[in-house]
C-alpha cells in the first residue's frame, strides 16, 4: 500500500488537466511530473500509464495542439522515472511535498542517462515504448 498521497490541491490539478480547463500554457514538465505523481498515487504503474496516456491525449485534443508533440516513450519513461523515486522515498502528503524531496525529478534531461538523443528523437520512440539504450530505468 502506498504511503504517498493526494492533496486536495492535486486532486483539483487533475480534474483541471481531465477536463480541459487547465491552460495549455500552464502544463510544462513540473506539470507532466505532478500528473505522473498523481495517477501513481492512484494506481499502479501500468495503469497510471495508460491513465497519464489517455489524459495527454485529451489534453492535445481539447487545446488543439499538434498531435505530433506526443511522444510515448517519454510519457511512460516519466511515469516510470516517478514511480521509481517514489517507491526509494518517503510517502509524501501530496506533490509538493514529495517534489522538495526529489527534485531531480525536475531537470528535463534526466532520462538522457538511460537514453540516447538518436532513441529519444527516433519516429519508433515517439510512437511506441522503446526500452533504454544506455542504462534501464530501475
Amino acid at each position: 500500500m502506498t504511503t504517498h498521497h493526494l492533496s486536495s490541491d492535486d486532486i483539483a490539478f487533475v480534474r483541471r488537466f481531465e477536463t480541459g480547463t487547465l491552460p495549455a500554457g500552464s502544463f510544462h514538465h513540473r506539470e507532466h511530473v505532478r500528473l505522473a505523481y498523481c495517477y501513481l498515487v492512484l494506481a499502479a504503474p501500468d495503469e497510471a500509464c495508460s491513465r497519464f496516456r489517455a489524459a495527454l491525449h485529451g489534453f492535445i485534443a481539447r487545446h488543439g495542439v499538434n498531435p505530433a508533440k506526443y511522444h510515448e516513450t517519454l510519457t511512460r519513461a516519466w511515469v516510470l522515472a516517478v514511480a521509481h523515486f517514489m517507491a526509494a522515498s518517503a510517502g509524501a502528503p501530496d506533490f509538493a511535498s514529495f517534489i522538495a524531496a526529489n527534485g531531480r525529478l525536475l531537470t528535463r534531461d534526466l532520462l538522457l542517462l538511460h537514453y540516447s538523443p538518436a532513441v529519444l528523437g527516433s519516429d519508433e520512440a515517439r510512437a511506441t515504448f522503446v526500452e533504454p539504450d544506455l542504462a534501464p530505468i530501475p
